[in-house]
């Protein structure tokens, strides 16, 4: 099963005041879509090792939900940052930043795992001058 992200992580962690309109569900790159019309979904596909990285396990309304971390929501949210935009990349690193969700270390493995460091790099540098 994939996991719920993007638009839930950031409602989940407190993170941003971007309301969701749509969850991302992340899945094996093998797996069919899920066929669901509400809430509305939007699919990402991502390889076996992409989708536990950063994975831990939270109870949301008594169900157990695999979620991404707080840093590699960050790191995702600029991956897709064409999809979701960049004010909402922007908005995520400022705020997980401000309220200390993670550590620079964190942040820059995901980064450098999801290949979007140096997309990142200039950002992380402006916020934490």
């Amino acid at each position: 099963m994939g996991q719920i992200w993007r638009a839930l992580k950031l409602q989940f962690k407190g993170t941003g005041t971007q309301a969701p309109f749509e969850v991302w569900v992340a899945i094996p790159n093998l797996i069919a879509s899920p066929r669901i019309e509400h809430p509305a979904i939007r699919v990402v596909r991502m390889s076996d090792e992409a989708l536990i990285e950063g994975l831990q396990r939270k109870r949301i309304d008594g169900v157990e939900v695999p979620i991404f971390n707080p840093a590699r929501t960050v790191v995702d949210c600029f991956k897709f940052r064409n999809k979701i935009g960049l004010d909402v990349a922007l908005e995520a690193l400022r705020d997980g930043w401000r309220e200390r969700r993670f550590t620079m270390d964190e942040l820059g493995h995901h980064a450098t795992r999801q290949r979007v460091a140096n997309v990142m790099r200039p950002y992380v540098e402006a916020i934490t001058a």
